[in-house]
């Protein structure tokens, strides 16, 4: 019970701030629980891991959660996560039960953050132990699906394996470090870009500029609407809220949070892929399928038993096996990066204290989250009226200043924020893969060092196929992640032909 001693009154303050911020940043549109979490992440530097932690998990379980407000009140998904909700809750709003959604969707909210923190710590810690026996044939091999399944489950399988690719080359610009097992030989870049590069581009400036700096170019680009102070909150006329709603909505719970925890299993999926499929589930065993999209609150508590499902579901691959399960999680492990820590199988074995305080902060995060969003949601729905113009600028000025103090105040991370900001504008608009880019971009150092230490190690290629019944397994994943991807374009593409 050491790490109790970690939970300090610091600890807990840094929670319930981080989960009122993401909060804030996931009720106003445009702005995710990802944008939160990489413009604070220069802050956890100072705080410690522990401490660095508490702030990022509560920005997490905050920003997943905000993004019901806007879906609800304006029909505009605050979160990608929050898509699904928009189609029973705004048609609530608009019959003068908004806020009677929105605390069904925030009871939802608290029962997929718990369920999926149960699964989280049951799951993690044995997958771990599991992991300890991978060799370098293995480690390589997880990673190859961890991209495989990225690609599979993004909006075009070619695209995918691009912006993956195209993460993976980005990562092996610079010397060819010797520590692994390289020449020091510089690669992939011209002379000039060598005082600039000779440790490639730094993880957090990618990472801040790649999320933050790339959706402030694209909102605005969008621009402010000429109505956007004139926005009018619709709230109970008369119908109050009540907990007999949830009244034979167990099964649908149950399914929405565990379809919500097994997508954020899977690397670089997202909330919104989960929001959909337990949507499209609750709807499918209805007894009332039509009235899905009028206004069902069965349709909020499977979407939002699902995104939040997705929070401890995405951190088993990223503590387990060091494989972050979505975007937000990619960043999680910018602020293990700062502290001098790896995440991966030795991970939770090593650090005890740190797991076991990590979930606590998630289950403080739940709990903040609730007691936050039903306590004050009169007030929290009066953040989607902030104006743009006002906010902008301030995160602005965060993404630059965090950038350039993040290695001790070295002016190139600025110009990284800068070229990969831009990168994710021009992503945006031709319709690249930000997730597997990232993704790739964070593991394609690793892949590369456990390839070329299995070569060294057994001498011949053929290792990748005959190494072990896990390598077996792994490669039969493989295939049936490539199969499904292969027969799902195919089945797409026959139903727009057809249509």
């Amino acid at each position: 019970m050491d790490f109790l001693s970690l939970i300090t009154p610091l600890f807990l303050v840094l929670i319930l701030c981080g989960t009122m911020i993401g909060i804030i940043f996931g009720a106003i549109p445009g702005m995710t629980a990802t944008m939160a979490v990489a413009v604070c992440l220069p802050l956890t530097y100072s705080l410690g891991l522990e401490n660095g932690l508490a702030l990022l998990l509560g920005l997490y379980v905050g920003g997943i959660s905000g993004g019901l407000v806007p879906a609800i009140l304006l029909n505009i998904p605050g979160t990608p996560a929050s898509i699904a909700t928009t189609f029973d809750g705004y048609p609530m709003t608009q019959r003068g039960e908004g806020e009677s959604a929105l605390k069904v969707a925030i009871f939802a909210s608290l029962f997929g953050g718990l369920f999926s923190l149960v699964v989280l710590y049951l799951f993690a810690p044995a997958l771990a132990d599991f992991a300890i026996q991978f060799s370098y044939v293995e480690k390589f091999l997880i990673i190859f699906l961890a991209l495989t399944v990225m690609a599979a489950l993004s909006s075009s399988m070619l695209i995918g394996i691009f912006s993956g690719v195209l993460g993976i080359l980005v990562s092996l610009i610079g010397a060819y470090d010797v520590s692994r097992g390289g020449n020091g030989e510089y690669r992939l870049m011209f002379d000039f870009m060598e005082p600039y590069l000779s440790s490639g581009f730094s993880l957090l400036p990618v990472l801040i500029g790649v999320f933050a700096l790339s959706s402030i170019l694209i909102e605005a680009e969008a621009g402010v609407p000429e109505n956007a102070g004139a926005r009018k909150i619709a709230l109970d006329q008369g119908k109050k809220f009540h907990l007999s709603v949830f009244s034979g909505q167990w099964k649908n719970l149950f399914r929405s949070a565990s379809i919500g925890t097994f997508v954020g299993l899977l690397p670089g999926v997202g909330g919104s892929a989960a929001s959909i499929m337990s949507y499209s589930q609750a709807k499918a065993f209805s007894k009332n399928p039509r009235s899905f999209g009028k206004g069902n609150p069965a349709g909020i508590i499977a979407s939002e038993t699902s995104n939040n499902g997705l929070t401890g579901g995405a951190l088993i691959p990223l503590l387990s096996l060091g494989i972050p399960g979505d975007a937000t999680t990619a960043i999680l492990i910018g602020a293990f990066t700062l502290q001098g820590i790896q995440v991966g199988p030795l991970f939770i074995g090593d650090n005890l204290e740190i797991w076991n305080a990590m979930i606590v902060a998630m289950l403080f995060a739940n709990v903040c989250m609730f007691a936050i969003m039903y306590f004050a949601i009169r007030h929290i729905a009066k953040i989607v009226t902030v104006p743009k113009y006002i906010l902008l600028p301030i995160i602005l000025m965060m993404c630059v200043v965090g950038s350039y103090t993040i290695n001790y105040g070295i002016m190139f991370d600025v110009w990284t924020l800068l070229i990969f900001g831009l990168f994710g504008y021009l992503a945006y608009h031709i319709g690249l893969e930000i997730a597997p880019f990232v993704i790739g971009f964070i593991l394609g150092p690793s892949a590369e060092i456990y390839f070329l230490k299995s070569l060294e190690s057994f001498g011949t290629v053929s290792i990748f196929f005959t190494k072990s019944w896990i390598a077996v397994v792994l490669w039969v994943l493989i295939a049936i992640s490539i199969g499904l991807s292969v027969w799902m374009s195919r089945s797409g593409a026959r139903h727009h032909d057809e249509t």
